[in-house]
């Protein structure tokens, strides 16, 4: 997750970090390039003039935008319900599986917390944060039997981990349900089309100003493609995903305080702008 202050409106055209710009430059260069050819040659295809009226991208932008706009609606519900789940949630590896981010190895920050061999026994089964679940409950239950709870305080630790179980259900389900693919490849082929064909329906009308109004169109359509792209897969290691590390890192230093402890780990800070 990108965080940082507002720049100013001079060097908001400069930041390259937490940009779509670099997933999207080749697509952005190559359609400015066609706007060139096609400004250069007036339209000329060998023989034949391609000539299109702006009626036709009238036509198509506007359900294009509309379409994005709901895809990236739809993309950012699963960014905030992730962020919302992530509020009672601390298991992050499985969800990040992967990813090969810094930092993301469950033995360092697992194992700690099991025995040796109990930890190779888990980490074997195909569903580690289940696994996980139920080792907390069987500790839970010999608590009780040899009395080291109060039975009074079952019940209440049992709900926080059935609601635990809940919420990883539901990090699963975002992270292996994405957006149909159907409805991606439509809006990334609409996108291309419009973008591609734009310059042959201004260059009669606008000149040599085709290749300028072509690029802010294509960065603008392109641009929240990528957009949607990123924000479908909140788990994800990038520039824009949930800074899943650093969440961890403060109900860790919370978690520590309530018990008393001292020697806390320091909260994570923003590094290049990025929180991970």
């Amino acid at each position: 997750m990108i965080v940082r202050d507002r720049p100013s409106a001079l060097r908001l055209f400069f930041i390259l970090r937490g940009s779509v710009l670099p997933r999207i430059w080749m697509h952005l260069a190559v359609s400015t390039l066609l706007a060139l050819l096609v400004t250069w040659t007036d339209g000329q295809l060998g023989h034949h003039k391609l000539h299109f009226t702006t009626t036709p991208f009238t036509l198509m932008g506007l359900p294009l935008a509309i379409f994005l706009g709901f895809r990236n609606n739809a993309a950012y519900d699963r960014y905030w319900e992730g962020r919302k789940q992530w509020g009672e949630l601390v298991l992050r590896h499985r969800l990040r599986a992967g990813a090969g981010a810094p930092g993301d190895m469950p033995a360092a920050d697992v194992a700690p917390w099991l025995e040796p061999a109990e930890w190779e026994r888990v980490r074997a089964l195909p569903n580690v944060p289940y696994a996980l679940m139920l080792e907390m409950g069987t500790d839970l239950g010999h608590c009780l039997r040899t009395g080291r709870l109060d039975a009074c305080l079952a019940p209440s630790i049992d709900a926080s981990l059935s609601a635990l179980t809940a919420v990883a259900a539901s990090c699963e389900r975002i992270r292996g349900t994405p957006i149909p693919f159907s409805y991606t490849l439509l809006l990334h082929r609409t996108a291309y089309l419009y973008c591609f064909l734009l310059p042959f329906g201004l260059v009669d009308t606008i000149g040599y100003l085709t290749p300028v109004v072509s690029a802010i169109v294509a960065y603008t359509f392109f641009g929240l493609d990528a957009l949607g792209d990123e924000l479908e897969e909140p788990f994800r290691a990038s520039d824009n995903g949930l800074p899943l590390e650093a969440l961890c890192r403060t109900i860790e230093i919370d978690l520590r305080t309530a018990l008393g402890e001292r020697d806390l780990p320091p909260a994570l800070l923003p590094e290049n702008y990025r929180l991970s």
